[in-house]
């Protein structure tokens, strides 16, 4: 299914594209003038240059990097962060250095993946009982380890 999304890019790198014909998130790059380090536990918003109109009935994903995660300790602090159809705003990623040691954000750098998702729109039905199921009220841990 393909969607057509505005965008505004106010980087000077490309508009994020796919890297393979299977992938499903688009990187998304630092827009820094200059390379920042960040120190063990720091949080810092990472700002991209792009905005974007999303159509009403679909989210962005912003996803963290498997390869920042694993190999430096780079990642996103709320894991997936949602960007709602009618934000305007700047796409900034919010990041955390989960290493022991410092680490350096370069200019253009692939920081995070985006992901556009379609999702429904809920209805509340208020109602005073549930239908029962076989799990129930379980909750944390009760299907298995």
């Amino acid at each position: 299914m393909r969607t057509n999304v505005k965008i505004v890019n106010k980087s000077v790198h490309p508009l994020p594209a796919y890297q393979t014909t299977g992938s499903a998130g688009m990187d998304l790059k630092a827009n820094l003038e200059e390379a920042i380090t960040m120190q063990p536990m720091e949080r810092r918003l990472i700002p991209t240059g792009l905005f974007i109109e999303l159509p009403y009935g679909f989210e962005g994903q912003i996803r963290p990097r498997s390869g920042l995660s694993i190999k430096r300790g780079l990642t996103c602090v709320n894991a997936v962060g949602t960007i709602d159809s009618d934000y305007r705003g700047e796409l900034r990623v919010p990041m955390i250095n989960l290493s022991t040691e410092a680490q350096e954000i370069a200019p253009g750098e692939r920081v995070a993946q985006l992901v556009l998702a379609k999702h429904g729109i809920v209805v509340w039905d208020e109602v005073e009982t549930l239908e029962t199921s076989e799990r129930g009220a379980g909750g944390f841990g009760s299907t298995g380890s």
